[in-house]
């Protein structure tokens, strides 16, 4: 039974599932939902909820939910994104809270002020903006001294942490901020992420593989 992912072709949420299905080598079916015409708010798609997944019936939500899921699913094939050493999964799920407290609020938040309100036709607030990234370069310096010290946020190997941060930290050059390239540990682990495969095949839109 082939996976299907129901999500917008364009969104950061599925793009950061469809990563980890490349990452992991899942063949999966995708359904694009067209979010300016409205098929997110059909009683159809809510029934499953923006990104759902739909493996054989069951139907789960919410992209790093979804990353999780697929991970333990297909642990024994392709990159291995979750550690099975307890302390190694302890610094794995230390890393996925900092991606998810520290991170993507500000990121998020940052790129909705200059690209996301564009498309809903509303008015970019650039005092905003401003404000959201000096908080995330704050978070940055963080993550400098944590990448001086090893490759990823979790340790020496890639983790679904790291992945994590693909969407929208490859949105914030869009919108005008270097902030991923500023710093050089942040650049280089940053940078080693958007070259891998599994994101070189989402970045540009989602198409399934099955």
């Amino acid at each position: 039974m082939v996976l299907t992912l129901y999500g917008n072709p364009q969104s950061t949420c599925t793009g950061r599932v469809a990563t980890v299905f490349h990452e992991k080598q899942v063949p999966f079916k995708f359904v694009a939902i067209d979010f300016a015409k409205g098929e997110h708010k059909t009683p159809e798609f809510i029934e499953k909820q923006p990104f759902g997944q739909d493996d054989d019936g069951y139907i789960i939500y919410e992209s790093r939910a979804i990353a999780r899921y697929i991970e333990e699913k297909y642990a024994g094939q392709g990159t291995s994104l979750i550690p099975k050493d307890l302390k190694a999964k302890g610094q794995f799920e230390q890393a996925a809270s900092v991606e998810v407290s520290n991170f993507d609020p500000y990121a998020s938040a940052a790129v909705y002020e200059k690209l996301f309100k564009l498309y809903q036709k509303l008015t970019p607030d650039e005092a905003a903006f401003n404000a959201h990234i000096k908080k995330l370069e704050a978070k940055l310096d963080v993550y400098d001294q944590i990448l001086s010290k090893q490759k990823y946020l979790g340790g020496d190997e890639v983790t679904l942490a790291d992945l994590f941060h693909l969407p929208y930290g490859s949105l914030l050059s869009v919108v005008g901020s270097d902030v991923m390239q500023s710093r050089p540990n942040v650049a280089k682990w940053f940078k080693s992420l958007q070259d891998r495969p599994s994101w070189q095949a989402c970045k540009d839109g989602i198409a399934g593989t099955a």
